[in-house]
């Protein structure tokens, strides 16, 4: 009878066990608001502008569908390049003509400093496929000579828009670029080949990016270079 009794109170305490794990896994399965999340991917914002009453504000997209007289832009541009700038900011409401040019600047100095080191990695993320093709082919021209490339960029003077356009969903922004540098190629003997390392020049490359506009990624590409006057 005592046998009988254990069995009964094994399969109670089994059945109180069930229950109570099944409470547990309720309770800890649910999302309560306080759990530690993942870090959000961080995208650059457009710099806060102050209101009337100087709080600092961030400028946020207007949602209406404007017209291109409605949404101004690049005031001083030539009417070609104000309308495919605007083109691109109705299709794109993040669009900041001052936030892409300061991207260029940034992308320009990268990639002349990247190419000069030969630093392949750090230029496929940057331009387009045929580019790169174009790029990396220069460099193992390069390396099979024996040259080295020693380029300072000392100076961006200037970045201007030339043309801006929306074909599709595909966005160009051409760039001309007016920098200074210092560019000459020695070979594996260290001896000078090309160019002089102390002569500072004005060089000025046109540069054309590109973007989707419909893509969450908000970088753009350089897809086309060339010199210019």
């Amino acid at each position: 009878m005592s046998d009988g009794f254990a069995i009964l109170d094994i399969l109670f305490f089994a059945v109180v066990a069930v229950f109570v794990a099944m409470r547990l896994r309720a309770v800890l399965g649910r999302r309560t608001g306080h759990e530690r999340q993942r870090p959000p991917r961080i995208q650059p914002q457009p710099a806060p502008v102050s209101s009337e009453a100087g709080e600092q504000v961030v400028a946020l997209p207007d949602r209406r569908r404007a017209s291109l007289e409605e949404t101004p832009i690049a005031a001083d541009a030539a009417p070609d390049i104000k309308q495919g700038l605007t083109r691109l900011r109705l299709a794109d409401p993040r669009f900041d003509l001052d936030h892409f040019l300061e991207g260029a600047r940034t992308a320009f100095a990268m990639i002349v400093e990247a190419f000069a080191r030969g630093d392949k990695a750090t230029l496929e993320p940057l331009l387009a496929p045929p580019v790169f093709a174009s790029f990396a082919a220069a460099i193992d021209e390069r390396a099979h000579r024996g040259h080295t490339l020693e380029t300072r960029l000392h100076a961006i003077r200037a970045a201007e828009v030339l043309a801006a356009d929306l074909d599709g969903h595909t966005a160009r922004i051409t760039v001309r670029f007016t920098s200074e540098q210092s560019n000459c190629t020695r070979d594996a003997a260290g001896r000078l080949v090309e160019g002089d390392p102390d002569a500072v020049e004005t060089v000025v490359d046109v540069w054309t990016f590109e973007r989707d506009v419909r893509s969450p990624d908000p970088n753009w590409l350089l897809v086309e270079t060339r010199s210019g006057a």
